[in-house]
């Protein structure tokens, strides 16, 4: 058994984490409902798909430039059905024990989901909303756009800069690049290795999150002797 310090043993003052992918896989039921939407309205199902996470509904739909479609209708339409399929909903490896292991005041969840689908897959899930939660709700531009991990900095009483961001998706990494935070990268629910700059673990498993004296994050990683090896 190894042992890592990620991002060179640095701390930070909390833990900002995307929901979909990053604590929770959701795939299942998002694309069931996702793809029937997009199969009514004539569009390539397998091509849609992948450019639809990690964003709020109605900023997919407005993208699309659909004629006649009135994008604030689609969407709660679209909510409204993921709020009644969350069949296949689950934690992300580890994702409960280490969000325990978290001080309460020192993370959030920031999600391009609305609030109550978002509160909805987190049941699901078995994992309890934090005291911070920023969703599609709260910001009038989602992801890339830096928003919504600036706004969970705010009410964290800290800075974005000094975050750390748990991410899967492009939209998501992008909007905390550009929030000044640092970012770690999720691959539970890829199925190749994630293309990126940023460190990458594949779950919560042998990932520890470790508090100073002050309340400050730092992370740290056990990995067996042969996958180091076969990852050198």
């Amino acid at each position: 058994m190894t042992t890592d310090a990620l991002f060179g043993g640095r701390s930070f003052a909390a833990f900002l984490f995307d929901m979909d992918g990053t604590l929770l896989t959701s795939i299942e039921a998002a694309e069931r409902v996702w793809s029937d939407w997009a199969r009514r309205h004539g569009l390539d199902v397998a091509a849609f798909l992948p450019t639809l996470h990690g964003k709020r509904a109605i900023d997919t739909v407005r993208q699309l430039g659909l004629p006649g479609v009135d994008a604030e209708a689609e969407a709660e339409a679209i909510l409204q059905a993921e709020i009644e399929d969350v069949d296949g909903v689950r934690e992300i490896g580890g994702a409960a024990s280490f969000l325990a292991s978290l001080p309460p005041d020192r993370w959030a969840v920031v999600t391009s989901a609305p609030r109550s689908l978002a509160i909805r897959r987190l049941e699901a899930a078995g994992l309890t909303p934090p005291a911070v939660f920023v969703t599609a709700d709260d910001v009038t531009i989602g992801k890339p756009e830096p928003d919504c991990y600036l706004l969970a900095a705010s009410r964290l009483g800290v800075a974005a800069s000094d975050c750390l961001v748990f991410e899967d998706a492009p939209a998501g990494i992008e909007a905390g690049e550009r929030a000044g935070a640092s970012v770690l990268v999720i691959q539970a629910t890829h199925t190749a290795p994630v293309a990126t700059v940023h460190p990458a673990v594949d779950s919560y498993v042998g990932l520890d999150a470790l508090a100073s004296a002050d309340g400050r994050l730092s992370l740290r990683r056990h990995r067996s002797t042969r996958s180091a090896a076969g990852s050198a």
